[in-house]
């Protein structure tokens, strides 16, 4: 055995030249790619051609994400021009929800969701009317038309009705729709909890409640009933139902139903008592309008018998005086110097001035002492004022 024999084991093999190129070739091509995808990978990594890495059990120790993925410069700005985007959206859609770009975009709903939102629009429509009103009759008529007729009042009457009359028409459907869904929601509870008494679960209760009538709370039911069956919680689908309601009176009670579903309480137990407690308030609220009817019906009189009184003050006593006081200034100096002269006009402008204020001020105390709010009497001030209005325009 020769000396080469000894080390022809220990020596490494020499291979043809164009076979090794290509096996080390195919060896790093097979490196790479495990590099760059390792293989248990997410497939959007994969499909990303981004390099992850596998840190293994002692990375994941000194806390590295498991296949941390490296990721280059221009994988960094498409990343960073996505969010941008997204927060720039987010941001859009935010600025829509408020202010003036909510009014912009869905203006019937925001003017038509609380009555006083009407403002928005009537009250710059009643500058509008009264100045340009106002300009046409002194371009037509002078200056010395505001003191010598009636027509700057009737543009004021007239503005001041385009002002309020939406508001009141407005808030009038909206108390008396109101009132309607709060007078059905305790006969709602109530049934709910028998049902649920009876060992029915909430969905297959609510489900089955929703085939009575509620009044205008029936749609709302449905509506709910229509939310449980596509398996949403009976917490979100009630929660729902309230801010859909709107109500103060649902809201008190829907939360609380909802705090003890929640919680883990006996539902039907808290059904009854929000039905009890419904049913308590609006007799207490019933029986508060029925005591202050009678103060609203005593504004409404006093209003009357003030107009009633002045029309027959004008229409007589000061008639007369204003005659007495031209046959005087006719007889002689003495005689006009003892009665005077009385301008009727002006008397009788200066009282109907104080008829229409005195009639939007009682509408707006008789709202309040009856409803407990002071918008809800501008539906009184409204009609008293047009008829103190029509009296002093059309009868004196």
């Amino acid at each position: 055995m020769g000396l080469g024999d000894s080390f022809k084991n220990i020596l490494p093999k020499k291979e043809p030249e164009s076979g090794g190129k290509d096996q080390r070739a195919k060896e790093l091509t097979t490196k790479k790619l495990t590099t760059q995808t390792a293989p248990d990978a997410s497939p959007i990594i994969q499909k990303a051609g981004i390099t992850a890495k596998d840190p293994g059990f002692w990375g994941i120790l000194k806390g590295e994400k498991p296949y941390s993925v490296d990721l280059g410069p221009g994988e960094i700005g498409r990343f960073a021009k996505e969010q941008i985007e997204i927060s720039t959206k987010l941001e859009k859609h935010k600025a829509e929800r408020s202010g003036w770009m909510r009014i912009l975009k869905h203006p019937a709903k925001v003017l038509l969701e609380k009555p006083l939102n009407i403002l928005i629009v009537t009250a710059p429509l009643a500058i509008i009317v009264f100045v340009l009103g106002m300009a046409f009759i002194i371009r037509d008529y002078g200056m010395s038309v505001i003191f010598t007729t009636t027509l700057l009042d009737d543009i004021l009457i007239l503005s001041i009705l385009i002002a309020i009359v939406p508001v009141a028409f407005m808030d009038f459907r909206e108390n008396r729709r109101m009132k309607n869904l709060e007078e059905a929601l305790p006969n709602f509870f109530r049934d709910l909890a028998g049902m649920n008494d009876s060992g029915m679960t909430l969905p297959n209760a609510i489900h089955l409640v929703a085939q009575g009538e509620y009044s205008t709370l029936t749609p709302f039911i449905r509506r709910l009933d229509n939310e449980m069956s596509w398996n949403t919680t009976f917490i979100e689908a009630i929660q729902r139902f309230r801010t859909r309601l709107g109500t103060p009176l649902s809201d008190r009670s829907i939360d609380l139903i909802a705090k003890a579903s929640k919680a883990g309480g006996d539902v039907s137990e808290v059904l009854r008592a929000a039905a009890r407690d419904t049913y308590e308030v609006l007799a207490l609220r019933s029986e508060r309008s029925n005591n202050m009817l009678i103060y609203v019906i005593i504004v409404l009189i006093s209003f009357l018998v003030f107009v009633f009184v002045i029309f027959i003050l004008v229409s007589t006593f000061l008639t007369t005086m204003a005659t007495a006081g031209s046959a005087a200034s006719a007889a002689g100096a003495g005689a006009a110097a003892f009665i005077g002269n009385i301008d009727l006009f002006f008397y009788t402008r200066l009282f109907s001035h104080a008829a229409m204020i005195q009639g939007v001020c009682s509408g707006l105390v008789a709202g309040q002492m009856g409803e407990g709010r002071v918008v809800a009497g501008l539906k009184y001030s409204s009609i008293m004022l047009i008829i103190a209005w029509v009296i002093f325009r059309f009868m004196i």
